[in-house]
């Protein structure tokens, strides 16, 4: 019974923006690390960013810092992703992820999974 399911994603022009949420049922967040993870076609599903389950500290891809912004609201169950000056390589399903890690940027670490959220950068 243990859920998570993306929105928010969608077609946007480079240089825009996007915010995806993550969404828990069944279980409570406030337990376990988030991650963000993306996987575009013919690639490897890839770490963009994570967030400790008490929000003290975060990890970034180096190709998303300064860019993309994670964080949470444990008493609405859900983590969130801002994405700023998107570009034509951030284009991939988005995927959430919950770890009873520490805050890994390896999937590996990921006890649970969300199906994905489709973001494509297009002009």
């Amino acid at each position: 019974q243990l859920q998570l399911v993306e929105s928010g994603g969608g077609l946007v022009q480079p240089g825009g923006s996007l915010r995806l949420s993550c969404a828990a049922s069944g279980f409570s967040l406030d337990r376990y690390a988030v991650g963000w993870f993306r996987q575009a076609p013919g690639k490897e599903r890839e770490g963009v960013s994570c967030i400790r389950n008490n929000g003290g500290s975060a990890n970034y891809a180096d190709s998303v810092k300064g860019r993309f912004t994670i964080s949470r609201d444990n008493a609405k169950n859900t983590v969130y992703l801002q994405m700023n000056s998107l570009k034509a390589e951030d284009t991939a399903v988005y995927y959430c992820a919950a770890s009873s890690g520490w805050c890994p940027l390896d999937r590996k670490g990921y006890d649970y999974w969300g199906q994905g959220t489709q973001v494509t950068v297009s002009s």
